[in-house]
Parts: structure tokens; C-alpha cells; sequence
């Protein structure tokens, strides 16, 4: 690895330039987002080779990285010097045919390999860390043993650190409690007990507007993308209101099953918008009203707007679309090659191709635009498509209205295969990045479908950022709870509020620390039935700074058909 950074201290060559920053890179992310930077500066690589210039350049590399390497450019050099031996042991790993020349493959070989040990090593210490806060604070990603117990506490600066839990026998039976002694003797607390019915119980439900055929009307789809750290990511939107008006707002889960009696596994999925009116800083933005109503997997709401400018945020407890730990036997295949030699895609990758189009063709003409497409670069690759690398696009690719068809879709993908000689890790970095498992499952991510109704005017609707855990979207949440849930002063200290909103559909609870001291609060959902957390366990903390509100949970029936009930007990940790 110090091979590349060494050459990179050089400035000289633009080739692995963004290489720059790798390790850092590495560490702050894995898994797919990984691939998808891995992957994008391969593509960096391929673009600086092909330059006209490449190949002359190409024969002086060897001679800068030799010049990098050696001890006595002190200002590159960090750690052990190299003696001109070993310089040379590493200069010919990367030219493995030993002409004294680096070309285009043999860089790549040595890079691509290094890169994956990297990798792999972070990894390893990032599965270690993720661990060691799953056992500190609860998981929103991972789910732990029934009855299990995470100590939650971090002792802070100068304060003693007990290594073993206290614990004293249940009265039920001879195993020692799982409770540490200090969650027996906490005095600030608060207890909650909510039973709601089945869903097929009596409630409000969402009703749409008789006369809604005469309504302007308009629709864009999105994605939850489930992210390595367990958050979520999804688009979010601009609605431009023209004249006040009652609007009809919803979002659902967005079908994709072709058979009439199967739907996607994704339809169970929760989903909220939240309305917000526009500010110069979105996080700034004030928050108008939520979608509460339901009527099956819809969502919505209906009011009054008044002219004017919206953001859209599409939401999602995290409660249903969790990461699933499924055994892979056997890795679909994606390509393979027909009779006369050429490169083929395969019916399973050609029907998730065929999805994945459907997920991003927003507006659902059946076309991908240049925005569309760019969204989708964007998820998979980090990257966007310029207009000159659309106009190229156009020119190899089937295209209808100066949009790319599905047809030319699936040739894109096509090219990307043969791009690699068949080698197919790009296509799985793609696939992965849209919520794809090895066995070509979407079971990482939730299209989803946002319909706008206006009574008096036409209302515009446009797509405009892909982010994930915005500050916009977590202030929302939590003043929606504030607005409307029940507020319950924690016992003992006045300063720490706990608000608990519910709907037909989940119950939230946010933490509302008013003091000018950070705050733990211990989280017990043991008593709960039927029931399914967004944390993923039973038992956790949640650290509050000073002065904050932070959303402490959402929780949801695992079973809408039965009864569930919602127990929770929040005390103040010493």
C-alpha cells in the first residue's frame, strides 16, 4: 500500500491521484459503499491510461516510482526506510512480464490485489469495532438473544471501569440476571404500557377523495436503500404548489411482482413522507404535517397547502426492512457465453435489470432520463454522467426521445460485462448497491411510490438529492413526536422528557434532554409482546448530549393480525 502513497506524494501522475486518501477511505466505510469507491476509481485509472499521452507516461512511472520509494525523499517517507533492494523487489511485483515497463493490466493486477488486502484488513477491524458498540449500545441492524442484556454505559475520562456485570439470582429460577446491580438501584425513571389492536381493529382510516379522477395529479418513485451502518438511504423531493389548495398526499410500497397472485417481499415495509416548507437551509425547514392515515400499505394525508415551495422526505422506521443473514448456496450467474463466443446475459440478470429500471424510471414513461440515470450512477458508483458522456451514451445505446430505453439499459450493463471479459464484480457491485443479494433477491431496499393530488392546480414534483440520515428528515421525526406524542417528565429529573407518539402503525418515543449535561438513558422493552424494535434488541441505552432531542426508538407489531403491546421502562444511568 505504501507503494501507491508514496507515488501519489509525488504529484506527478494523475493516474491514482484520488488513491490519495484510501486508507481513510476504507476505514469510513465497507461492503458495497467500498466497492462502489473501489470501482470508481478503477474507472479513474482506465480513463488517465487511455490517454493519448498514456503510453509514454506509462514507461516513466517506473522511473518515478523508484524515485518515491527511495529513502532519501524524506519529504514522502513515513515509518521504516527502504533499502534500493527492497525498492526493486517492489517495483517488479507490479511488472510481473519483467520488460522494465508498467502497462495498463500489470498496474492493475498489483493494484487490485492490494486494494483487496487493504479491504479485507479494515473490514476486519470495522466487524471488530461494530461489535464492540453492539455490545455498548444496541443495534439497529443486528438483533441480539431474547432477554439478552447490551451494557450500555462508556465510562468517561477518569472514571473507573468495571470489567464484570454484578448479578444476583431470578426469583423464577437459579440463572443469574443478565441486569447490571446499577440498573436495580435506579431511582429516575419512566414506564410506558401501550396495547393496541390487530389492525383489522376499528380505527381511522385513510380516505381518498370522492371526486379525486378530477384532481391534477402526479407521481415520482423512489428507493429505501438499506446502508452498511443500518441506515437508510432514499431520495427526496421538491413540490412546487402553484395556488392554495387541498392536496391529497401518499406513498406505498411499490409492487414490482409480474404474477397476480405474488407481491414483492418488500410490501410489509412501513413508509412515511413528511412534508416540510422550503428554507435556505433544509434543516432549517419547518415542518407542516406527515402522512398518519392508512389504508392497507398506503399511507397519507390530506389538507390544506398553501402556494408555495415543499420539501419531500420519504421515511422509514427501519423496524421490517433490516438487514436479512441469509445463506447463499449457490451465486446466480450473470453472464455467460453463447455459441459464437460473444458475452451473454443470463434470464435472472436480465429480470432484475429489468426491476432495477423500473425502481429508477421516476416518472414511469418508460425511459431513463439523464437525471434518472444519474441518481442511479450515484448510488451504484458515487459518480455522475456528464452531457457529453450522455451524448456517447446515446450514440452506442438504444434510445427513444434522447432517453435511454430499457433495451439500452440492459446493453449498457452488457458492455460493463464484456468491459471486464465476463468478470463479473462490477455487476455485483451494482446489483448489491440497489439491495440485490447473491441470489438475485432485492431484500436490501424498498421501492416506493409518492402520488401528489391537487384539487385547484397542477402540482410539480421533482426528485432532487439521494441521502441517507439527513439532518432535515431526523428533526422532523422527532417534532412530529414532540407535537404529537405524550410527554412524561422522567422521575427525579426534571430536565430529561421522554415523548411517546402512536399511530394505527408504530409507536415512537423520543428523549428530550433540557439540561446542559449529557444524559443516559436505559431502554427496557422486555415486558413487550409481539413487538419488534428498531434497534434490533430488547435492552440498550442511548446517550443524549446536552440541550438535544434524539428519537429513542420506533417500534412496530410483528404480527399486525394479533394484539401487541408496547412495554417500555427508560431510567437514568448513574
Amino acid at each position: 500500500m505504501h507503494f501507491f502513497k508514496c507515488i501519489l506524494k509525488t504529484d506527478r501522475r494523475k493516474v491514482i491521484s484520488e488513491w490519495q486518501g484510501f486508507p481513510e477511505a476504507v476505514l469510513q466505510s465497507r461492503g458495497s459503499s467500498w466497492k462502489r469507491h473501489h470501482r470508481r476509481n478503477l474507472r479513474s485509472l482506465r480513463k488517465s491510461f487511455s490517454t493519448g499521452t498514456a503510453e509514454r507516461l506509462t514507461w516513466l512511472f517506473l522511473d518515478l516510482a523508484w524515485k518515491a520509494l527511495l529513502p532519501k525523499n524524506s519529504s514522502v517517507w513515513k515509518g521504516e526506510k527502504m533499502t534500493p533492494e527492497e525498492v526493486k523487489d517492489v517495483i517488479a511485483l507490479a511488472d510481473t512480464n519483467q520488460d522494465g515497463k508498467l502497462d495498463y493490466h500489470e498496474f492493475c493486477k498489483l493494484f487490485t490485489s492490494t486494494a483487496d488486502q487493504c479491504q479485507k484488513a479494515a473490514l476486519e477491524k470495522l466487524e471488530a469495532d461494530t461489535r464492540m458498540r453492539r455490545q455498548q449500545f444496541g443495534s439497529e441492524s443486528e438483533s441480539a438473544p431474547k432477554n439478552a442484556l447490551t451494557q450500555a454505559v462508556i465510562p468517561s475520562a477518569g472514571t473507573p471501569q468495571k470489567t464484570d456485570l454484578e448479578t444476583t439470582p431470578r426469583k423464577a429460577d437459579s440463572r443469574p440476571s443478565s441486569r447490571p446491580s446499577s440498573a436495580r438501584s435506579r431511582r429516575a425513571s419512566v414506564s410506558s404500557t401501550i396495547t393496541m389492536g390487530a389492525s383489522n381493529a376499528k380505527s381511522v382510516k385513510l380516505a381518498e377523495p370522492k371526486s379525486i379522477q378530477d384532481w391534477h395529479h402526479t407521481s415520482l418513485k423512489g428507493c429505501f436503500f438499506l446502508e452498511e451502518d443500518g441506515g437508510i438511504m432514499s431520495l427526496q423531493y421538491r413540490l412546487h404548489i402553484l395556488q392554495t389548495s387541498t392536496v391529497y398526499l401518499t406513498i406505498k410500497p411499490l409492487n414490482l411482482s409480474q404474477a397476480e397472485d405474488k407481491t414483492s417481499s418488500w410490501m410489509s415495509v412501513d413508509t412515511a413522507l413528511y412534508i416540510l416548507r422550503e428554507n435556505e437551509r433544509p434543516e432549517d425547514s419547518d415542518l407542516v404535517c406527515f402522512t398518519e392515515l392508512r389504508d392497507k400499505e398506503k399511507f397519507g394525508w390530506k389538507g390544506e397547502l398553501s402556494s408555495g415551495v415543499y420539501y419531500l422526505i420519504p421515511f422509514t422506521t427501519g423496524c421490517r426492512l433490516k438487514r436479512k443473514r441469509k445463506i447463499i448456496n449457490k451465486q446466480a450467474q450473470l453472464v455467460y457465453r453463447g455459441d459464437n463466443g460473444e458475452l451473454v446475459l443470463t434470464k435472472e440478470f436480465r429480470s432484475a435489470l429489468s426491476d432495477i429500471f423500473e425502481v429508477i424510471d421516476l416518472d414511469g414513461n418508460g425511459l431513463l432520463s439523464l437525471e434518472e440515470y444519474n441518481f442511479f450512477e450515484q448510488r451504484t458508483s458515487g459518480e455522475k454522467c456528464d452531457e457529453e458522456a450522455w451524448a456517447v451514451c446515446k450514440e452506442n445505446f438504444d434510445t427513444k426521445k434522447n432517453e435511454l430505453t430499457r433495451q439500452g439499459f440492459m446493453e449498457l450493463n452488457l458492455m460493463e460485462a464484456n468491459d471486464r471479459e465476463g468478470d463479473p464484480r462490477d455487476l455485483w457491485v451494482t446489483l448489491e448497491s440497489m439491495g440485490y443479494n447473491r441470489a438475485l433477491e432485492m431484500v436490501e431496499a424498498c421501492p416506493f411510490v409518492v402520488d401528489v393530488y391537487c384539487e385547484v392546480c397542477k402540482p410539480k414534483m421533482k426528485a432532487v438529492s439521494l441521502e441517507s440520515g439527513s439532518k432535515a428528515l431526523s428533526t422532523a421525526v422527532y417534532k412530529s413526536v414532540i407535537n404529537k406524542g405524550e410527554a412524561k417528565v422522567m422521575k427525579g429529573n426534571d430536565n430529561v422528557i421522554i415523548y411517546t407518539y402512536k399511530s394505527d402503525a408504530r409507536i415512537t418515543a423520543v428523549i428530550a434532554n433540557k439540561s446542559n449535561n449529557k444524559v443516559t438513558v436505559h431502554v427496557n422493552n422486555e415486558q413487550s409482546k409481539n413487538c419488534v424494535s428498531s434497534r434490533g434488541i430488547t435492552v440498550f441505552a442511548v446517550e443524549v448530549p446536552p440541550r438535544t432531542n434524539m428519537v429513542c426508538q420506533h417500534v412496530m407489531p410483528v404480527n399486525e393480525r394479533q394484539e401487541w403491546t408496547y412495554n417500555c421502562v427508560e431510567s437514568l444511568m448513574p
